[in-house]
């Protein structure tokens, strides 16, 4: 990690994060500033009764202070909206 001057920086600036901590994998990182990170949860069918396998995408602001790529494993928490469809930033990459 090395020092930033973004204002959406949880550790360097004043983004303060509450609510939801989630885990999951980078899939996308083309757009600027922005993570698009997929996790997978598992959905009880009553019917069935059992687990199916279900994931979803969420963009997450991502400061330049973090470096993480496509395929890293990251932890990203809930902020307030950064922008339209951004409401969660990376906190730390995962081993």
């Amino acid at each position: 990690m090395q020092l930033c001057a973004d204002v959406n920086c949880p550790k360097h600036g004043t983004l303060r994060v509450r609510g939801a901590i989630i885990e999951g994998v980078i899939v996308s990182d083309k757009p600027k500033n922005t993570v698009i990170v997929q996790r997978e949860y598992l959905n009880y069918v009553p019917k069935y009764e059992r687990y199916e396998r279900r994931r979803t995408k969420v963009n997450a602001h991502k400061p330049p202070c973090v470096d993480v790529k496509t395929g890293d494993r990251v932890r990203i928490g809930e902020c307030r909206k950064v922008s339209k469809t951004k409401s969660f930033v990376v906190i730390e990459k995962l081993k």
